[in-house]
């Protein structure tokens, strides 16, 4: 009787202290899990890919944390002409004055201020922003950055075409977000959006790759934007687009919106033609672009290919053309239809315009037109284009 005690009493110890040791190994591992290694790369590295949370989804606060150091607030004062009137607003005394309340109580210069944010892109203080955050008659510029310093800014050049401009701004050894290749991105992909929304600082909001290569949002005059929903709202005009590798890939430049606020549809400029506008910017003041001479285009529509007694709408009609234009040269005229580009089918006039800007200057290209039923191609002299806004 005592010896089956004594065994009994000797296997539920046994037992309990497996069972101890079963737990702690099972707790270790669940621990392990929890908190993935993370390396910390240096200057100019490539981020890893964001940790997957216990929950099976990402976690990108390390990727965010380091991300919010290179992204700061901007904001700019100009010099805007208003009327004195004070019916200025109403559109009965509009109506009644003809619009010329000028000539009846005069007009001064008023400040106004813009708000918005940049992506710094060198240490010694040039950011990368919005053409439209500093546009105007700019007479101030200040920056403020993540550690609450307010910094005087100057314009280095602005972009209007791009609604890209570069500020420099009074700081040193500041933290970089380094630039990634907007030319992988795939439809899906998560991405962060970094800015300071309605004056919030160092915003971070998460979204997907909505869409690529969107154009005719009447934004720019040169679209190529990257469609998102990640939340933009007034304020986050010139901050960063992030990957989850850590790397800009866009410029957070506009939305859609019937509200003015957030509705899950946002628009950035691709990094590769930021980081491009932007070199030029500080190496040169001006964008230098390819062109074939001063003519107007629009894109064909089923209402333009029946005036014009076209079978259908594809591609681009030149409306007017300069003599001293080089595509008028080479034997382009008003009334065609541009239909191919070295090659590429044209659509949109906002396509054509893309494609000629990102045409080497000095290099030949290749126009396909349609005139009179017939197709006929050119050989055209790309010259230089500059664009400059002070």
């Amino acid at each position: 009787m005592f010896r089956r005690a004594l065994l009994a009493t000797l296997l539920l110890a046994a037992g309990f202290i497996a069972g101890l040791v079963l737990t702690g190994r099972l707790r270790s591992a669940d621990d392990g899990f929890a908190a993935p290694q993370v390396a910390t790369p240096g200057r100019g590295a490539v981020a890893q890919a964001p940790a997957t949370a216990a929950s099976g989804l990402p976690d990108f606060s390390v990727i965010a944390g380091r991300a919010v150091t290179g992204v700061v607030n901007i904001s700019a004062e100009s010099l805007v002409r208003t009327p004195n009137s004070p019916f200025a607003s109403d559109p009965f005394f509009r109506q009644f004055f003809g619009g010329d309340e000028e000539d009846w109580f005069g007009s001064r210069y008023r400040p106004q201020a813009s708000l918005g944010s940049g992506v710094v892109i060198s240490s010694d203080g040039y950011v990368v922003t919005n053409n439209h955050v500093v546009s105007g008659n700019v007479r101030a510029i200040s920056a403020v950055l993540p550690d609450k310093r307010e910094v005087k800014g100057q314009i280095i050049g602005r972009d209007p075409v791009t609604d890209i401009a570069v500020v420099k701004i009074s700081a040193n050894n500041l933290p970089v977000v380094p630039w990634g290749d907007s030319s992988k991105l795939k439809v899906g992909q998560w991405v962060l959006a970094i800015g300071s929304p309605f004056q919030l600082n160092q915003t971070v909001t998460l979204g997907i790759v909505s869409a690529v290569g969107r154009a005719g949002v009447g934004v720019a005059d040169y679209e190529d934007f990257i469609q998102t929903d990640a939340a933009i709202n007034p304020g986050n005009s010139g901050g960063a687009l992030i990957d989850a590798r850590g790397e800009v890939i866009g410029i957070n430049t506009a939305i859609l919106s019937e509200s003015g606020g957030y509705q899950g549809i946002g628009f950035a400029v691709p990094s590769n033609l930021a980081r491009r506008i932007a070199e030029d910017l500080i190496r040169y003041g001006e964008v230098r672009r390819g062109s074939i001479g001063g003519l107007s285009i629009v894109t064909m529509t089923p209402q333009l290919a029946e005036q014009n007694g076209l079978e259908n709408a594809h591609g681009v009609l030149v409306v007017r053309i300069s003599a001293a234009a080089s595509a008028y040269q080479a034997g382009i005229r008003a009334g065609d239809v541009i239909i191919s580009f070295n090659g590429q089918n044209v659509d949109a006039d906002s396509q054509l315009i893309k494609l000629l800007a990102d045409t080497k200057i000095g290099s030949t290209a290749t126009v396909e037109v349609l005139r009179d039923g017939r197709t006929m191609s050119f050989k055209v002299p790309v010259v230089g284009r500059t664009t400059r806004a002070r």
